[in-house]
């Protein structure tokens, strides 16, 4: 293993910041794919070797990095904090094989499947050279699905398949990459985005347009394979049970939880919040409830933008007044920092919200991607408000690209790898609260979706634990009391319980099941977050400074929330 500094510099280095750096520089050799993702050298005309034997070589660094961590020499508690953030990770991507289930991933949001595609969004394609890397790293996409394939295979063998539904879904998804669904393929899309009327010459037009046929052709014949081969060895049932969810709420939180305690408190925050809801939209529409309030703003031209020009000029207008406001009053945000890039996702992901990160170097900016469902014109603002302030300021990009910047006290895992779902999401959805605090979400139509959004995902913790461990809805709730959480149950409660958009409603469902232990992470991440305040007011009473709480807790980078809680415990 090398222990070559690949970007950053930590004052004071030691054996275990050695060590971390050297993780991300191996991962990164192995991964071209995550070089690209963050901004760092690499080979960009590569993919990742998705087969039994690449997976294989990234476990091998796993463990060996592992074993060197448990001979180091700790400098003191800063080291103590980075070695502890790099083996919660490692430990856990280590069970994650050990399980099996990492050659078996296979979902409709975060899987293989999806991540070949999207690396193409972060590429640059100015220059004709740029162009020509991008055409060469098409030509790749046939053999990465097809080594995707193999360890889909071997899972197979050993009884590790996704569900039924996240196999047609996916295959699906395949179909809209592909052109079989309609329309051309991303790949052929994107070929004439970079290169319109050939104006780059018929050399690197031919390479193109072949690069492009062979990788549009290379996830139909996945869609095929999902459909003849993978398809009738599927589980019908869609729960995973408790020792698959365990393991993977915790790659999640970064910690392991009381599961019965949190789908209990889930239902509490629910109720909670579903009140307030009542509350604000009686003062929208009098009597008719929280649907016919949304209903009132849905039809409201004042919360109207139309298509996706109109979205993607809204959600930047937004997202540079929040950059603008909060820099300097509420938070220390860098110049470099100040750039967010918000554009609308290509076709064939879940609708909603996501977002990148900036460059190691903060030359490609972070960027607010938007999904939307095909054929949709009409944009309801008071929905999506929250949103921006999620993914953007002072939300994920505030949060991930502070990290990225704090190269003199953190390293290289620290500052690009050491996230984990519950401190990030648990940050974004504690910022959308916090803006309500600041005053920035004082209108009743916009407060309304903020709360839709908050009591969605408190919705999410009692579905997601409910449908997996199938456990049995408690009375006092007012809805199938008695009965066991299932797919059909999860719908309608989210369709019946919360104002959001049911095409949203219908994606989440099917993210939750083929994403076990991802959605309860942003709640209880907030939790994390507002017992770290709570705690840290009482301790510092009329001396407590909420910016430097806030910067104190975003300088410390990504982690689980069993660290992240003793040191907001610190600060």
């Amino acid at each position: 293993m090398s222990t070559r500094m690949l970007i950053g510099n930590v004052t004071g280095m030691s054996v275990i910041n050695d060590l971390s750096n050297a993780y991300v520089a191996d991962l990164v050799r192995i991964s071209p794919m995550m070089a690209t993702y963050l901004g760092v050298p690499g080979d960009d005309t590569r993919l990742d070797d998705l087969s039994p034997d690449g997976l294989a070589e990234s476990h091998r660094l796993v463990t060996s990095t592992l074993d060197s961590l448990a001979a180091a020499e700790s400098t003191g508690a800063a080291d103590d904090m980075a070695r502890e953030v790099l083996v919660e990770r490692l430990q856990t991507e280590r069970d994650l094989y050990d399980s099996g289930w990492s050659h078996a991933v296979l979902n409709v949001i975060a899987s293989p499947l999806q991540n070949v595609r999207l690396v193409f969004d972060l590429m640059p394609t100015e220059s004709d050279d740029e162009v020509a890397v991008l055409a060469k790293r098409m030509t790749a996409v046939s053999a990465a699905l097809s080594g995707y394939w193999l360890s889909l295979q071997m899972a197979a063998d050993r009884g590790r398949v996704a569900a039924v539904r996240q196999i047609e879904k996916c295959a699906a998804q395949c179909d809209t990459y592909s052109g079989a669904a309609g329309g051309r393929g991303f790949f052929s899309r994107l070929a004439q985005t970079v290169n319109p009327d050939s104006a780059r010459g018929s050399a690197l037009t031919a390479e193109l347009t072949e690069a492009a046929a062979a990788a549009d052709g290379a996830y139909a014949a996945l869609a095929d394979r999902l459909r003849t081969q993978l398809l009738h060895r599927a589980p019908v049932k869609d729960a995973v049970g408790r020792e698959r969810y365990v393991l993977a709420s915790r790659e999640f939180l970064g910690a392991t939880i009381d599961l019965e305690e949190t789908y209990a408190w889930g239902w509490s925050e629910f109720l909670a919040i579903q009140a307030e809801l009542i509350e604000v939209a009686e003062r929208i529409a009098p009597g008719a409830g929280p649907a016919g309030a949304s209903a009132a703003l849905d039809a409201d031209p004042a919360y109207h933008v139309t298509g996706l020009d109109g979205l993607q000029a809204w959600m930047q207008g937004l997202s540079d007044l929040a950059v603008a406001d909060l820099a300097d009053t509420h938070f220390d945000i860098p110049m470099e920092l100040r750039t967010l890039e918000c554009k609308i996702a290509p076709p064939g992901g879940g609708v909603g919200a996501y977002y990148t990160g900036p460059s190691d170097d903060l030359v490609r900016p972070g960027r607010m991607w938007w999904a939307v469902e095909p054929g949709r014109e009409v944009f309801s603002t008071w929905r999506e408000t929250t949103s921006v302030y999620h993914e953007g300021v002072p939300g994920h990009h505030l949060q991930i690209g502070t990290a990225v910047y704090r190269k003199d006290s953190l390293n290289d895992f620290q500052r690009l790898l050491a996230d984990t779902s519950g401190y990030s999401e648990g940050w974004a959805l504690y910022a959308e609260r916090l803006v309500r605090e600041l005053g920035y979400l004082d209108d009743d139509g916009v407060l309304l979706g903020m709360l839709d959004a908050q009591l969605f995902r408190a919705a999410r913790v009692i579905v997601d634990i409910g449908m997996h461990l199938e456990l049995e809805i408690p009375a006092g709730t007012g809805f199938h009391e008695g009965e066991r959480w299932n797919a059909e149950l999860g719908l309608e409660f989210l369709l019946t319980r919360t104002i959001s958009d049911p095409a949203h409603c219908r994606d989440e469902i099917d993210r939750y099941l083929g994403w076990p232990g991802q959605a309860p992470s942003y709640k209880i991440g907030e939790r994390v977050w507002l017992a770290g305040r709570d705690a840290a007011r009482r301790r510092h009473g009329d001396q407590f400074d909420l910016k430097a709480f806030h910067m104190a807790g975003l300088n410390m980078g990504g982690m689980g929330l069993d660290p992240l809680a003793q040191r907001l415990a610190a600060l």
